[in-house]
């Protein structure tokens, strides 16, 4: 059997194996990929007059991959046989295939004929763009799914099927989308040994040991997801990489997963580590303008591509947490990444270089040091290296205002990395929806080029007008059976990739399409779901870290609270950065503190400088203020403490209740394993109430208020607390 002949036979037979109705209990294997019988009759009798028969021109793998998921998707929604057929001969067909195969071919013509605005629909649609529309054949009503590639049909006919899992209208709609930013990437932070570094959800899937000779079926439904919310990237290894991944032998492994991802559109990266050439090629030195060292990156980005012909590039992480990189040779970010550039330019890659960089022997609040090293390099990088920015200026924290250098670096394409895994954020256990984080961060605005100068604008590109956008997000995918360990985790994944698709979607609606996909389409239970999910982020920054406080989590792991951790390296302590003393609690980053204010632009320096007209979500994070400051609320800002604290908590029980009412309507298993965790986030987020009242009571000197109830655990004994073997560390 030939290779394609093979390919088409497997990639028919898994999804039909493992992603139809449930052959076990509803345990969330099938994401939100759930193709289950529409259950409103009007909808049901609606699709089947639309969809009857179904044409997808075109033999190529991405096509196949199109003619699997619809094999599978449109009898279990539709509850009917959906034959793909040759020839329009009745209404209801869904045709399929790219602007070229549909309209552009001689011998076609006769059948589809002259589709008024075709050609302007589809110019401004790109690449990855799709347009689904009626249209009328030889005297026949069909529905159209088309783009400029195989990769635009792929992406139309998820969102078709998203449609019709949604319940959503659908005869009669015109459809046209295309992704507003270009690499839109899961930043995997696996290792070769199969552990995840912030990895809460079981092992990495990559089984690297049994590869390249065994495919996991898996990897094919994780491409399935990715492309169904239009993610077009995967960095398969951590970031404080493993040189090893680099080798010949690792080469071939990666290049079996880039086998599975192609026809799905992704295309596969690697995150590398900027010693390889001494490490395992046997350099002296790595310097980045080194002759030897430029030749040997250039031999290996040759070898990488004759094994990957579409390769992506690479991550980096350089001189940051130890990591090696071009300031060990006094070279600068901007040489080192356009080192790289060179090697991977002749092949169309791309350098993702992160801007993650910190040194606690630099006397400079942290938040300051990625924009001190990086605005000077404005304008010196390779047209094909982008910076990977977190959203914030510290790390992936509950809550942050936006990082500095968004607005900062206008002749820089700067790329958004995103933290789906909740490694401050509860791990897997705390239900933590955060399509609000990621909007509020989207919204911010900069005012780089005046008002409206949004982040979202910064990261797609359209602000200043750059070629090359993107975005990243820390993946929270493990082997869990559910993948991502917590059901709602989900949601994070699926916001994530809807979100870099297209920015200006809400958090709200991604959230209802999601529920839909995941759970049901009952009104009755999506309202106080959506409701609950809406809440959860505020929720825990409520019981973490109220008004702008940050970084008090235990040391290392990261699990549970720790605003006591202290000594050692300054800038890994919870103590450097809530700096609590007897007159009152906050980091000063105004002009009389470390100034990181003088980063933004004046606009946003004069939203953050006064403490009385600051928004209380940021007041300790630029400001350090009395314990008896008078709050906007009319409490003083310890009893606001208090407060905030003991809300988070009200917050978790109004959770449980929310999903204790919804227990009729949705499925066994997973009700239960949602009621457990819950259970759990409360249980922690007393333990985080607990822990940081009682710790800031020892500077505050003033007493919890009395309607919150004495504290029933003693200090000593929580910072007595340890968990050696918490996951993801």
């Amino acid at each position: 059997m030939k290779k394609s002949q093979t390919f088409k036979v497997l990639l028919c037979l898994f999804p039909a194996l493992l992603l139809t109705a449930p052959l076990f209990a509803e345990d969330g294997y099938r994401l939100w990929l759930r193709y289950d019988l529409v259950d409103d009759p009007a909808r049901l009798e609606e699709y089947r007059s639309v969809i009857r028969e179904a044409i997808v021109l075109g033999e190529t793998d991405t096509l196949d991959a199109v003619r699997a998921e619809l094999a599978v998707a449109l009898p279990g929604l539709l509850g009917q046989s959906v034959p793909f057929v040759q020839d329009v001969v009745q209404n209801g067909t869904l045709l399929i295939g790219k602007r070229d195969t549909l309209f552009g071919i001689s011998e076609r013509d006769t059948l589809f004929g002259e589709v008024p605005g075709i050609e302007q629909a589809l110019s401004g649609l790109g690449e990855e763009g799709f347009l689904i529309r009626p249209v009328t054949v030889r005297g026949t009503e069909c529905v159209i799914v088309t783009g400029n590639s195989d990769r635009g049909g792929l992406y139309g006919v998820f969102h078709l099927l998203r449609l019709l899992q949604a319940q959503q209208p659908f005869k009669g709609i015109t459809i046209s989308s295309r992704p507003r930013i270009q690499r839109r990437v899961l930043n995997h932070w696996d290792n070769l040994d199969r552990t995840v570094e912030r990895g809460y959800a079981g092992f990495s899937l990559w089984d690297w040991h049994k590869l390249p000779d065994y495919i996991d079926p898996r990897y094919r439904d994780y491409a399935r997801a990715n492309a169904s919310i239009g993610i077009n990237g995967a960095s398969v290894n951590n970031v404080n990489a493993n040189p090893l991944s680099l080798t010949r032998e690792y080469l071939i492994k990666s290049a079996a997963l880039a086998n599975v991802f192609r026809p799905y559109g992704i295309r596969l990266y690697m995150s590398i580590k900027f010693s390889a050439p001494m490490t395992i090629g046997g350099l002296e030195t790595a310097d980045p303008l080194d002759p030897g060292v430029r030749h040997w990156w250039k031999k290996k980005a040759e070898e990488i591509y004759g094994v990957i012909p579409d390769f992506g590039g690479f991550l980096v992480k350089a001189n940051s947490e130890g990591q090696p990189g071009p300031q060990d040779y006094n070279r600068s970010h901007a040489e080192g990444a356009n080192m790289l550039a060179e090697a991977l330019a002749p092949h169309g890659g791309v350098v993702m270089w992160r801007a993650f960089v910190y040194d606690n022997n630099v006397p400079v609040d942290r938040a300051k040091q990625a924009y001190n090293e990086f605005t000077p390099l404005d304008g010196s990088f390779l047209d094909n290296v982008l910076i990977q920015v977190k959203n914030g200026p510290i790390d992936f924290q509950p809550r942050e205002p936006f990082h500095p250098l968004f607005g900062a670096m206008p002749q820089t394409p700067l790329m958004m990395e995103f933290q789906i895994t909740q490694e401050y954020l509860g791990f897997a256990t705390h239900l933590v929806y955060l399509g609000t984080l990621f909007k509020e961060c989207l919204e911010s605005d900069t005012f780089a080029k005046g008002p409206g100068s949004t982040v979202a604008g910064v990261v797609d590109g359209s602000l200043e007008n750059h070629r090359l956008s993107g975005m990243a997000g820390v993946s929270n995918i493990g082997t869990d059976r559910n993948w991502t360990g917590h059901p709602f985790a989900q949601a994070n994944w699926f916001a994530y990739g809807r979100l870099a698709w297209d920015n200006s979607l809400g958090a709200e609606e991604i959230a209802e399409e999601w529920l839909r996909m995941t759970f049901s389409n009952d009104v009755s239970f999506i309202q106080p779901v959506q409701t609950m999910m809406l809440g959860s982020r505020e929720a825990a920054v409520n019981y973490m870290t109220p008004l702008g406080l940050h970084h008090l989590m235990a040391r290392g792991h990261h699990y549970g609270p720790g605003p006591w951790v202290s000594g050692g390296r300054a800038d890994w302590t919870s103590v450097y950065y809530h700096r609590a003393d007897e007159e009152g609690i906050g980091f000063d980053r105004t002009a009389s503190g470390s100034d990181a204010l003088e980063q933004y632009a004046p606009e946003v320096r004069a939203q953050f400088a006064d403490p009385r007209t600051i928004s209380p979500e940021h007041l300790l994070w630029f400001h350090h203020v009395d314990w008896d400051f008078a709050m906007q609320s009319g409490r003083t800002l310890w009893e606001e403490l208090c407060y905030r604290y003991n809300l988070g908590v009200k917050q978790v029980q109004q959770m449980q209740k929310t999903w204790e009412a919804v227990a009729g309507l949705v499925d066994g298993e997973r009700f239960q394993q949602v009621k457990s965790l819950l259970r759990i986030q409360e249980k922690e987020a007393r333990w985080w109430r607990d822990a940081c009242l009682l710790y800031f009571q020892t500077f505050s000197k003033r007493e919890i208020p009395a309607e919150y109830g004495p504290v029933k655990v003693k200090l000593e004994d929580l910072m007595k607390i340890e968990h050696p073997f918490a996951p993801g560390h």
